[in-house]
């Protein structure tokens, strides 16, 4: 039987000649649907020789059935896989969902710089070539008080840049207890090494001495190097000194202090109600030599990592070779100026910046929300899920105020004929996708990371996950 639906297969020749293929070919190119095609018949094939299709599904291998089967095939591989989703997870700045959410100032500055050609490193006062750190430093130092100002592509490159540009082959004391491992592997170690530098533990895990910071100083001391914890804390029996003290040593053995922020405040969180970070103003004002943190975490800007500090020092930086195989592109620089700009007024940066909109949100606001989002759902999927309004706690994410939530408003449904994963996995499969999570067999969507006008996305979704048949 499976010889027989061998024979009944059309060729690819027979395929590309009907009307449907041409359009098709049209769209996409001929050696694109030839290649669909064959891929499409080898499936088929496999599937028949392996008796998957069975006898009486002719239908199966019909030109039209397959030629619709090229068309999905080619649909997928020429479709973005790179595209908008909705985060309903909860988690604020959310690595696997492109960080921050940038302003509209951004995302206007950035279409800006892609219309034609800009000003990247161009001098208009002089026509000639420029320095394209001049569209961020003047705002960075004025935001954080330092005297210079350089972007590279992420806060791991800033830090490797830095370490490779003043202790190359000399040794960098560090905390024990600030050996970080944050996603995706970076591992402090192992950053370390890769720059050329010499690790030089010092302390416990919990117990680092000032002392012992000086006990370590010898004629190979490159730098001294403080890293914020980002991701953790430790808390109960521990200490390490302050950066004004680590300041003061440096400065009276001569050795460079570097101070790795991670997350990078410019404003004081709690005055969102949130745990306060480091802020790079204060780290500056005590003194270090220079600074790195993130420019698409708490600053919510594109990714890339920032270096601000003393002049002679940046400018050593700026030599580097590598600070070249480094550096950031026009895209990221124009929408790093326009973030910039938001954090010189407060009431403007809560109304225009969506992080901190969404740090703003209080819980009245999500709950209106959320009330609307369920009468709109239940007057059509009472009988296809349970749907209701609790309370929450939203993530800020990416290794930004780590044990802390924010309260929050979740729409919690649990479906009553397909299991909590099946929904969820539907609701990624979505356009656009719609990611959320799953709590004691019910999906959980946070209103907090829904931006307002994807309230009728995650609705139309949610009507199409739960509407589907069980398959």
């Amino acid at each position: 039987m499976s010889k027989n639906l061998l024979r009944k297969l059309p060729s690819v020749d027979a395929l590309i000649k009907t009307d449907e293929a041409r359009k098709l070919i049209e769209a996409y190119s001929r050696e694109a649907v030839v290649g669909a095609a064959r891929s499409v018949l080898k499936e088929l094939r496999s599937k028949i020789s392996a008796d998957k299709v069975k006898a009486g599904s002719e239908e199966t291998i019909s030109p039209e059935n397959i030629t619709r089967a090229i068309e999905n095939r080619l649909g997928d591989k020429f479709s973005p896989s790179l595209k908008r989703a909705v985060n309903a997870t909860g988690v604020i700045l959310h690595t696997g969902l492109g960080r921050a959410l940038l302003s509209a100032g951004a995302r206007e500055a950035i279409q800006e710089a892609i219309k034609g050609y800009c000003t990247l490193a161009a001098d208009i006062e002089t026509g000639r070539r420029g320095n394209r750190d001049v569209h961020v430093e003047g705002l960075l130092c004025e935001l954080t008080g330092a005297e210079a100002a350089t972007i590279v592509n992420n806060n791991a490159a800033a830090t490797v840049l830095i370490l490779n540009t003043l202790a190359k082959e000399k040794e960098v004391i560090v905390s024990r207890g600030q050996l970080v491992e944050i996603g995706g592997s970076f591992r402090m170690p192992e950053v370390m090494e890769s720059s050329g530098a010499i690790m030089r533990e010092v302390g416990t895990t919990n117990k680092t001495h000032l002392r012992d910071y000086a006990a370590a100083i010898n004629e190979n001391t490159g730098a001294m190097l403080r890293v914020h914890h980002s991701n953790y804390r430790i808390v109960g029996f521990s200490e390490e000194p302050s950066v004004e003290k680590l300041s003061k040593l440096a400065q009276e053995h001569n050795v460079p202090l570097i101070d790795d922020l991670g997350s990078g405040a410019l404003v004081d969180l709690s005055e969102y109600g949130l745990e306060a970070e480091p802020l790079v103003r204060d780290s500056i004002r005590a003194g270090v030599d220079v600074a790195c943190f993130s420019g698409d975490k708490l600053i919510g800007g594109p990714q890339s990592g920032i270096i601000v500090g003393k002049a002679s020092v940046v400018e050593k930086i700026r030599k580097n070779p590598l600070k070249r195989a480094l550096r950031v592109g026009k895209l990221t620089l124009a929408g790093m100026e326009a973030t910039m700009r938001l954090f010189f007024n407060l009431e403007r940066l809560k109304e225009e910046h969506p992080v901190y909109r969404m740090f703003s949100l209080k819980i009245e606001e999500l709950e209106k929300r959320g009330k609307k989002v369920i009468r709109k759902l239940q007057a059509e999927l009472a009988d296809k899920a349970e749907i209701s309004l609790e309370d929450g706690g939203s993530q800020v994410g990416s290794g930004s105020v780590p044990v802390e939530t924010i309260p929050t408003k979740l729409l919690q449904v649990k479906p009553v004929s397909l299991s909590a994963e099946s929904l969820v996995k539907r609701l990624r499969y979505n356009n656009p996708p719609v990611f959320a999570r799953i709590h004691k067999d019910a999906v959980l969507l946070d209103l907090r990371t829904i931006q307002e006008d994807e309230d009728e996305l995650v609705i139309d979704a949610l009507r199409k996950a739960l509407g589907e048949k069980n398959s």
